[in-house]
């Protein structure tokens, strides 16, 4: 089983269209959108929900008021400023948690005096397994302000492959997500190749050097696209040169080509129309076999 993982050193470089194109054109492929913080691969895949599930992930303070006295040592050692007082009818305070602020270090549980407060699991997120036109897809949404998206990200990887293994599908197709944080350290462990879609400009060319030192550090394969290479191909150039030298395959260029966003209002890949830039994305795909 080959595993691609479609990463960019930060958003907006054309990494999500990428992918749902690659994915389309391997055909029998499983799909996986693991940029869990801000998902849109569904957008133009159009899946049709197969399975949905909890993601419960670290854990998160309740104070139970009626038992609270209000002594307020949860406050006092609370280091996130995450409990705060209010007074109850009665005039006796009470203290409650703040579950955005709170990072479920559990210091609060472990001194209250009257065992007032519950520690259970934090519902973070969802994940889902879908039906697309291209394949299953794994996919996940993580809710706002929540955090683990690594380990959601794992999930994701973890279901494709089960599903992968069991359907007899040869390829899994990654939509990472962008920068060099721990979601992207998540999503590219263990990938037979990793491919960087970065754009032809000062702030692509410096993020594309921390993502490839990044695949380099974790002994990764990597290959380069340069997306949308026509508005500044000097600077294209440049890059080719410099990701070459840090031992990136150069895998192809895509046009600027508005039909990508005509594709997309119509929640459809842009290899499913006859935009110019379709020629350029099947060589990229010609390129990137594993």
């Amino acid at each position: 089983m080959k595993e691609l993982v479609v990463i960019s050193g930060k958003g907006g470089t054309g990494k999500t269209s990428l992918a749902a194109s690659l994915a389309v054109l391997a055909g029998n492929a499983v799909v996986a959108d693991c940029d869990v913080d801000a998902a849109d691969l569904h957008l133009v895949l159009a899946p049709s929900l197969r399975e949905r599930h909890d993601f419960l992930s670290g854990n998160e303070a309740v104070i139970r008021a009626q038992d609270c006295t209000g002594c307020g040592t949860c406050a006092e050692l609370c280091r996130f400023d995450a409990i705060g007082k209010e007074i109850r009818a009665d005039g006796a305070p009470v203290f409650r948690v703040d579950p955005i602020a709170c990072e479920g270090c559990g210091v609060c549980v472990r001194f209250c005096p009257e065992r007032a407060i519950d520690f259970p699991k934090s519902l973070c997120g969802e994940w889902m397994i879908s039906d697309t036109r291209c394949g299953p897809m794994v996919h996940a949404r993580l809710k706002a302000a929540a955090e683990n998206s690594g380990k959601l990200v794992s999930l994701v990887r973890r279901e494709a492959r089960r599903i992968a293994e069991e359907e007899g599908r040869p390829q899994i197709v990654v939509d990472g997500p962008p920068g060099i944080g721990c979601p992207v350290i998540a999503s590219l462990s263990g990938a037979s190749l990793v491919l960087v879609v970065t754009e032809p400009t000062v702030s692509g060319e410096h993020d594309l050097e921390r993502v490839l030192a990044l695949a380099r550090h974790f002994d990764m394969p990597a290959a380069v696209c340069v997306n949308k290479w026509d508005l500044n191909p000097a600077m294209a150039e440049r890059i080719e040169g410099r990701a070459a030298a840090a031992g990136a395959k150069i895998s192809g260029r895509v046009r600027y080509d508005p039909g990508v966003t005509a594709a997309q209002l119509q929640e459809l890949t842009v290899v499913e129309t006859a935009a110019p830039c379709v020629d350029d994305i099947r060589q990229i795909w010609d390129h990137l076999q594993l």
